[in-house]
């Protein structure tokens, strides 16, 4: 893991209620307080600095058989005891159906080799842009290649923006607001998509169907919805399911290592949708905890949010099954439901530990 390093925070102009506005241009990060204070850590200083030994380089022309990097994010359901795998994923394979010689998740990845619109140094992938391409993705929104028009830097929509459509963006490099022509959501990845000419493409649905019970995997489980390709250089398209890992005993390798269309844990059948939309939702620091099981009171059927309010908090609901109007109960006011939070406290009970819980402090809130 790389070194944490210290804030380097100046002035960058006035906020709208006078207060002056304070940005870290080591961290690229917000750094003011209440009241338009300067704070005495940006927003991104509990993230270590990428270290060398973080990086892969990956010589895109070694590998005929196909490159794929995929946004990595905490399972939803986890009763391994394996660290936290978050980062960008690497599948990388010399031969087309040869094995993988890469199969790791590493914080940023630079893409090199022999191609006319590839600098010297490659292309840099980091962490947050490979998450986010993931949650953006997963919500249906377009994404584009945006530089700030004062100072070049490529930027990326985080958190809140990463699910809103915007011209008027902050730029991380020099923490100005600048203009730019398109209404959309900003990622540097795009720009690595129109490099090799490939952009996301519809994904096949997984083949297999898997029925299991935990008490058969005393190493654990790892539930993940299948996310779309950063780059997909193969020419096989991307299978889409449920993804699962069971480790032996262990944890030394995967007994299960595969995507599903179809996964039954215990006797409960799991929505791959659901699976997939919870798994963006974890990374959303914006609605973090806010996110529940809402049952209707009039027919107790669970409610589903999708679309807009998938990323929205609120109180007001209408059943899909019976139509009856309702709000919300509870100590949370504004919620967002999704009936696999319900099924996982479910699947908790039968585990055969508790599961981990894994936070999304790598995810910076909103700026």
């Amino acid at each position: 893991m790389g070194q944490y390093t210290k804030c380097r925070i100046k002035s960058v102009g006035k906020r709208r209620d006078g207060g002056t506005r304070y940005w870290c241009i080591e961290h690229k990060a917000d750094a003011t307080a209440k009241y338009g204070r300067r704070a005495r850590q940006c927003r991104y200083a509990h993230i270590p600095a990428i270290a060398p030994d973080e990086i892969i380089n990956l010589n895109i022309n070694r590998f005929g058989g196909g490159v794929a990097l995929w946004g990595a994010v905490p399972p939803i359901y986890d009763t391994t005891r394996r660290p936290i795998d978050r980062g960008i994923h690497v599948h990388a394979r010399p031969i087309a159906d040869g094995k993988k010689e890469i199969d790791d998740t590493f914080r940023a990845v630079r893409v090199i080799g022999e191609h006319k619109d590839l600098l010297p140094d490659g292309f840099i992938i980091t962490e947050l842009e490979a998450i986010y391409y993931m949650v953006t993705s997963l919500f249906g929104y377009a994404m584009k290649y945006v530089e700030c028009k004062l100072c070049d830097y490529p930027h990326l929509d985080k958190d809140w923006f990463s699910v809103h459509e915007h011209r008027r963006h902050l730029c991380a490099g020099c923490g100005q607001y600048f203009r730019d022509t398109d209404t959309a959501v900003g990622n540097p990845v795009i720009k690595i998509q129109e490099i090799f000419g490939v952009r996301e493409r519809p994904g096949k649905r997984a083949k297999k169907s898997k029925k299991i019970r935990q008490a058969d995997y005393p190493g654990g489980i790892q539930i993940w919805g299948s996310n779309p390709a950063i780059l997909w250089t193969s020419s096989q398209l991307e299978e889409e399911g449920i993804h699962i890992h069971a480790p032996s005993t262990d944890g030394s390798e995967n007994i299960i290592d595969d995507t599903f269309s179809s996964v039954t844990i215990d006797g409960i059948k799991l929505d791959p949708a659901m699976v997939r939309m919870l798994m963006a939702q974890s990374a959303l620091p914006h609605i973090a905890g806010r996110v529940v099981d809402v049952r209707c009171p009039q027919c107790d059927k669970s409610q589903f949010d999708t679309g807009e309010l998938a990323f929205t908090p609120h109180n007001e609901y209408s059943c899909a099954s019976c139509g009856h109007r309702f709000r919300s109960r509870g100590r949370l006011r504004n919620t967002i439901s999704n009936p696999m939070v319900g099924i996982l406290a479910r699947l908790a009970e039968g585990a055969v530990r508790a599961p981990q819980k894994h936070d999304t402090k790598l995810l910076p809130e909103t700026i």
